[in-house]
């Protein structure tokens, strides 16, 4: 009957009356009637005192010794808050669990962090998955974000900027070095950007957590062979070291 339903309405429409029959449980405090309530969304601290660069914790308005001493390859990055509680149960859920509607208020956070970037992208792109992650997924969380934030700045959104053309080892584990070789050359920009279409653009890059931004890094390399003029990376968390 539900299958039945759902063929003859629009999808954001079937979403309203599921939310109806079957209210959504905050993934917080699991009350009735939000997917994450505003109680629990404030209670994510939000990162102030960080480096300009990388988003590590700083006094503010400074640069870290990493970024001085190793410049990220990246225009700059911007981190949500730390990632620990609630926060990481959060992303958990959205990642692994299939809570694909935790995306609109995780992505009004994103949104959140980008207004303090200063900068004006001309296009958001999500950090793509490899198809054989995406076929046992059934989705890529960080388009969802991407989805969310385009929407609410009103901004092109590309989903197929990017291609993971190489399966990766998943980062969780790895050490530092082994992040690095792990996501080195796994990108590459899609034809119809490639050859200099993007001269020029300011590109902004979503994906839910960073930890030594070598796979943020990884996504620039080609968007920057492409033309990108500025390529900033925008995540949920980053570990605070």
């Amino acid at each position: 009957m539900t299958g039945r339903i759902g063929s003859l309405l629009p999808r954001r429409a079937m979403q309203q009356l599921l939310d109806l029959l079957y209210p959504p449980r905050c993934a917080g405090c699991q009350r009735s009637g939000h997917v994450l309530c505003p109680s629990c969304l404030a209670q994510v601290p939000l990162l102030t005192s960080i480096c300009q660069r990388c988003s590590a914790p700083l006094a503010p308005g400074g640069i870290c010794s990493s970024c001085q001493s190793a410049p990220l390859k990246l225009s700059g990055m911007r981190a949500v808050s730390a990632y620990q509680e609630p926060l990481r149960s959060y992303i958990h859920a959205l990642k692994y669990d299939g809570n694909t509607r935790l995306a609109q208020p995780l992505g009004t956070l994103l949104i959140q962090a980008y207004r303090t970037l200063g900068i004006r992208a001309g296009a958001i792109v999500p950090v793509p998955l490899h198809s054989e992650r995406f076929r046992q997924r059934g989705y890529n969380h960080a388009a969802l974000l991407a989805r969310v934030c385009a929407a609410q700045v009103g901004l092109p959104l590309f989903e197929n900027m990017l291609i993971r053309h190489r399966a990766t080892l998943s980062q969780v584990g790895l050490k530092p070095w082994e992040r690095q070789q792990n996501v080195q050359g796994a990108f590459s920009c899609s034809p119809a950007f490639a050859n200099g279409q993007l001269h020029g653009r300011t590109i902004l890059l979503i994906d839910d957590v960073s930890t030594t931004s070598f796979t943020l890094e990884a996504c620039a390399a080609p968007l920057f062979a492409a033309g990108a003029a500025y390529v900033y990376g925008l995540v949920l968390a980053r570990p605070l070291f």
